[in-house]
């Protein structure tokens, strides 16, 4: 049997004997710790779902819709304004945004406004857009949307920033799949995975589930060093510059 075949029976089997509700959904990820070593490039984890339904529930107009929102470590962000002053270009003006996921993934099984409402996407935070204000870019300023914008561009080429209108599939009426996908520069730390039910619009039900991602080997021991002996650490890598400089003038010298 293989592994996803097995946790889809285990989140079966822990969903049969829940109490009677409307819908209820249960969730599972292939993994729980994402381990960096020195081949690390990246990493895939699936988020696996299935919906159960209380035979008295009313039958729904359409099918369900899935939001799966990651978020990674949270951090502070300043994007620069650059302005050319004769030859050179200098940084301007700055916005600095506070408390932003390091890491947001939007997956979705259709694009948000098909699945719920604007009011409800920021009430519920659905949408990289919603993590970074609270106020529609419609409403903002127009610089203040400039900065907005060039903070999603920057950290969507960099893979950090993503938003899927089809990155949730179901494999059947009540079961689903999403893959997550971790680029080479995502933080360590702890990364949340919530997940999101609607039906016509409306939120039927939610889940969350957490994932680590982490450094091992002799990265993790270089990391440990840099942070609980930082002199020590300071004045090996000075000198093992200094070495490998005074190695490199002894064998590119010229006689």
């Amino acid at each position: 049997m293989s592994r996803a075949a097995a946790i889809l029976l285990a989140m079966a089997a822990a969903a049969a004997p829940a109490a009677a509700r409307a819908e209820q959904m249960v969730t599972a990820l292939s993994g729980s710790r994402v381990e960096i070593t020195s081949t690390y490039t990246g990493a895939e984890i699936v988020a696996f779902g299935v919906i159960e339904r209380d035979l008295k529930t009313v039958s729904r107009a359409g099918a369900y819709d899935v939001v799966v929102t990651v978020r990674g470590p949270a951090r502070n962000f300043i994007v620069r304004q650059k302005e050319r002053v004769g030859f050179a270009w200098l940084n301007r003006e700055q916005r600095r945004f506070i408390g932003v996921p390091s890491y947001l993934s939007v997956l979705s099984s259709r694009p948000l406004p098909d699945i719920t409402s604007p009011q409800l996407q920021r009430r519920l935070r659905v949408g990289v857009d919603t993590h970074l204000s609270v106020i529609p870019d419609e409403l903002l300023p127009e610089r203040e949307r400039a900065y907005r914008v060039a903070l999603r561009r920057i950290e969507g080429e960099a893979g950090r920033f993503v938003e899927d209108p089809a990155g949730v599939a179901f494999l059947t009426p009540t079961l689903f799949r999403a893959s997550i996908y971790l680029p080479a520069t995502a933080r360590t730390g702890l990364y949340e995975v919530e997940t999101q039910l609607f039906a016509d619009g409306t939120p039927l039900a939610r889940a969350v589930n957490t994932f680590e991602v982490a450094k091992t080997g002799f990265e993790q021991r270089i990391a440990e060093a840099a942070h609980q002996a930082r002199w020590a650490y300071g004045f090996a890598v000075a000198a093992i510059s200094l070495l490998f400089g005074w190695l490199a003038s002894i064998v590119f010298r010229r006689d």
